[in-house]
């Protein structure tokens, strides 16, 4: 597989390289770079500073993901579920950590807080316009495609009334 540079520059002598666990790891693993365990109340948010920043090729952006461990088996995941950080920002990558669970959570100095991803995306131009294209979908919103709605549309086709005596 070809490999891509992330440039990245260390704001403090503490930062730590992202590191990319495995051969085959679609992301790398930022470091809280923090000089003390902090304490992450229930249902908390904060901000945890790698003291990282990056430069991302153009035509890509970065993705700030939660990292698998800490989010199933602890509740910590970024507040937003994905971060964007886009190919022209150059300041310190921060982390919006939050706390999903019931119990108090600590992030302990150098753990791994989250991932960062590098994916292409298409560059737009929107464009209002009176009407969209036609689709069999619609306007139809959450939970549409769901086996739910299919099991109601049967219903309603065969003239069943849920309610009869």
């Amino acid at each position: 597989m070809e490999q891509t540079i992330l440039q990245f520059k260390k704001t403090s002598v503490t930062s730590k390289k992202p590191l990319v666990a495995t051969e085959n790891s679609a992301g790398a693993d930022l470091y809280a770079n923090i000089d003390k365990t902090t304490m992450i109340r229930p249902h908390e948010t904060i901000k945890v500073p790698t003291e990282i920043a990056v430069s991302i090729p153009n035509g890509y952006f970065g993705a700030l993901v939660a990292r698998s461990g800490i989010s199933t088996k602890r509740g910590l995941a970024p507040i937003n579920c994905v971060g964007i950080i886009d190919s022209d920002y150059r300041g310190e990558i921060m982390v919006p950590l939050h706390n999903h669970s019931e119990q108090t959570q600590i992030i302990e100095p150098d753990e791994r807080i989250a991932q960062l991803i590098i994916l292409p995306y298409l560059k737009i131009t929107p464009v209002e316009v009176e009407t969209l294209n036609a689709t069999n979908r619609g306007n139809k919103g959450f939970g549409s495609t769901g086996k739910w709605q299919k099991k109601i549309a049967y219903i309603r086709s065969k003239n069943f009334n849920l309610f009869q005596n």
